[in-house]
């Protein structure tokens, strides 16, 4: 997958997230992250990896019938890219839950170097260092959330049946209760995802908003009303507009969108609609440094 074999990027008006490149590998990040120095994040692309095939080349799934030591190789190459240390990375066992779990130094290195000791978790969070979070993407979106007051991360796995259930609240109160988190400290990054342009969803869909969400916003949110081809009312949802105005309800003032659909860039991201159930995993990351960790690696 040599990058002259690939279609450029396709960015939304107004993205949030740059390409960096560290030799064959890219990842994608928010340039607004850039200026706190403590901070190290990032989301995957296809690109600078070694697995093979349909997962091509950087999935980081364990569960998608690659080698486990091409996934670990995965890993080992995104961790010298972002200047973490692989020994810390920590992943999410995702649901679709709203479940949120803190990570001690106990559960370091869980889903990688061990078997996670915990299930049905979609969001994580750490105010520990030298942890990095790690949650798996194909469509659905990563929320970032950063409070550097009191140096505390949390990653958020957010399909459409998170945002319903407003996980985004449920991680930031979660981080009130554990790190005495102020909302309105919050820097917060809505990662790449799924765009309302390719998202097509149900009315059933909508109904299910509706309850959660006031009226005012899923006029927003649900757009160009249709007939599908089952004959019933579809809508396009932009899951990134829902997400961003639950952290704007909850109060936070510092909110970052990546404007990159996961869709649209397929070549470039693993995209459940465009490419189904046979292809890898996307990965987002998120974790305070210690003393000794060196910088991220090289921006285009």
């Amino acid at each position: 997958m040599a990058d002259y074999q690939l279609p450029p990027w396709q960015f939304e008006t107004g993205h949030q997230m740059e390409v960096a490149e560290v030799g064959e590998l890219s990842y994608l990040y928010f340039p607004a992250f850039r200026a706190y120095p403590k901070l190290r994040h990032g989301f995957s692309t296809r690109q600078g990896g070694v697995s093979e095939d349909y997962l091509g080349t950087m999935n980081f799934s364990f569960d998608r019938g690659d080698d486990p030591e091409h996934v670990r190789e995965n890993y080992r190459r995104m961790a010298a890219a972002l200047g973490v240390s692989y020994d810390s990375l920590t992943v999410a066992k995702q649901t679709h839950t709203t479940n949120i779990r803190e990570i001690t130094m106990a559960e370091r290195g869980a889903g990688v170097r061990f078997p996670r000791p915990y299930d049905n978790v979609d969001g994580i969070m750490t105010n520990v260092p030298d942890i990095t979070l790690v949650t798996y993407h194909a469509d659905c979106l990563p929320l970032y959330l950063y409070d550097p007051a009191h140096q505390a991360v949390a990653l958020l796995h957010a399909g459409w049946r998170g945002t319903v259930d407003r996980i985004a609240f449920c991680g930031l109160e979660k981080m009130q209760e554990a790190y005495g988190t102020r909302p309105s400290n919050v820097i917060a990054g809505i990662g790449p995802g799924i765009s309302a342009a390719c998202y097509e969803t149900s009315e059933a869909v909508r109904i299910q908003f509706a309850a959660t969400f006031p009226e005012r916003d899923i006029e927003k949110i649900f757009t160009a009303p249709h007939i599908g081809e089952d004959g019933a009312r579809h809508w396009q949802l932009d899951l990134a507009l829902a997400n961003r105005l639950l952290l704007e309800h909850a109060g936070v003032q510092e909110i970052f969108d990546s404007g990159v659909c996961t869709y649209r860039n397929a070549k470039r991201l693993f995209s459940h609609r465009a490419q189904g159930p046979k292809r890898g995993l996307n990965a987002a990351f998120i974790g305070i440094a210690d003393a000794a960790s060196p910088r991220p690696g090289a921006v285009r």
